[in-house]
């Protein structure tokens, strides 16, 4: 920042910083409007880029122009196991189809409102604040759609005439590793033996899908962050009822994810923190990774929407500790990434500005996700039908209409 001599006022200031950036008033300049618009706006889109977390764990496609995209769907081939001479071929079941994903009716909005643009633009302090709030508001928003979009896929039904041919089993169960009153608020008081539970869980999904020729390529298992710190400390002896069985079972030995040459060195040494977002764990090539946005309320709710209707799904009828995914799983598109709008409104002596993005979501193949959850009743026979009917009428009506063949 420029140093200004005594008696230089802020007015001077900043059209120094207006003439440094070679950005004068006028039609051709525009003077601090000019100048606020990219450069606040390159600072959100930086902000958002740095707080969101699922949009580059699943399948993205940013559209030029248009409404929906059509990702490709292949058929079978035949198979005659014994090909006796006089025996037609017949092709096996070859067409392809598509599975068509369409953008959100209408944009996700950051705001705000400042009556002083000229300060903002030469002081980063002030600006800063705005920016970062902006973008994580955007993120923030666009990770809870994306989750609710895991979420449904993990208890959509198999489609009626799926081309690729797939058996029902390749289609995980949800996992109930806990059953209680307020299972919402299950995974906030997670134990060693539910920490277990949940690698355990890790191992059964890979092995159905191996089981079920599911490729599994990069997997994550997004966890809350008190699941994700039980995990990580699962070794370190408990005093609780529901540890005991856990620590005993790790006790003398080391930390599991403490970085031991007992258990190939995953994790870090205890004395490293691992407190944010960024933050990971790796268990038998899953990424487990940590999120604040795995639902938990009723979205249905007035207050509590998230998008439009098919986002705002009743999930406070059971708890998620965590969710395992491909990437391949679900797609989410943009179009043409951030817009920023700024105005004056002479009469309110202010200045209006505006950061929105247009996305969309759609399921692809849910028998890449798995769920681990708790239940206020025992398992049911169909667990996937039981969550799906607590998710309500916007699930029905949305992702579960909208996953169908083009």
């Amino acid at each position: 920042m420029p140093n200004f001599g005594t008696g230089t006022d802020i007015s001077n200031a900043n059209m120094f910083a207006l003439q440094r950036s070679g950005l004068g008033d006028g039609p051709d300049g525009s003077g601090a409007n000019k100048i606020w618009l990219p450069l606040w706006s390159g600072e959100v889109i930086n902000a958002y880029d740095q707080y969101n977390v699922f949009e580059g764990l699943v399948t993205n496609k940013t559209l030029s122009g248009g409404y929906s995209y059509q990702f490709p769907m292949t058929g079978t081939v035949g198979l005659r196991a014994s090909w006796d001479a006089g025996k037609e071929l017949l092709g096996g079941d070859s067409t392809s189809t598509q599975i068509k994903v369409d953008l959100d009716k209408r944009p996700m909005a950051a705001h705000f409102e400042c009556d002083n643009v000229d300060l903002l633009v030469t002081q980063w302090d002030y600006r800063s604040e705005l920016a970062r709030q902006a973008g994580l508001t955007l993120a923030n928003t666009r990770d809870r759609q994306l989750c609710m979009g895991l979420v449904a896929a993990g208890v959509v039904p198999q489609l009626a005439s799926d081309p690729r041919g797939l058996a029902a089993a390749a289609f995980h169960a949800p996992a109930q590793i806990a059953t209680g009153a307020n299972p919402q608020n299950a995974p906030g008081s997670c134990t060693e033996v539910q920490a277990l539970s949940i690698l355990q869980e890790i191992e059964n999904y890979l092995v159905g899908c191996q089981e079920n020729d599911v490729p599994v390529g990069t997997t994550y298992c997004a966890v809350t962050p008190k699941v994700f710190q039980v995990i990580r400390a699962l070794g370190i002896p408990r005093v609780s009822a529901g540890s005991i069985e856990a620590a005993n079972s790790l006790r003398g030995v080391a930390p599991m994810f403490g970085a031991s040459d007992v258990y190939g060195g995953v994790g870090a040494p205890m004395s490293q923190g691992m407190n944010t977002l960024s933050d990971a764990l790796d268990y038998m090539g899953v990424k487990i990774i940590k999120t604040n946005h795995i639902p938990k309320i009723d979205h249905a709710s007035a207050g509590n929407e998230i998008g439009s209707a098919k986002y705002n799904l009743t999930c406070n009828g059971f708890g998620i500790f965590g969710i395992i995914f491909q990437p391949e799983a679900v797609a989410g598109l943009s179009l043409m990434g951030m817009k920023v709008d700024t105005v004056q409104d002479v009469r309110r002596n202010t200045q209006f500005t505006v950061a929105s993005m247009l996305k969309g979501t759609g399921i692809l193949r849910p028998e890449m996700v798995k769920l681990i959850t708790a239940g206020a009743t025992a398992n049911a026979t169909d667990e996937r039908t039981e969550i799906a009917t607590l998710l309500g009428a916007n699930y029905t009506n949305g992702f579960a209409a909208e996953y169908a063949i083009a």
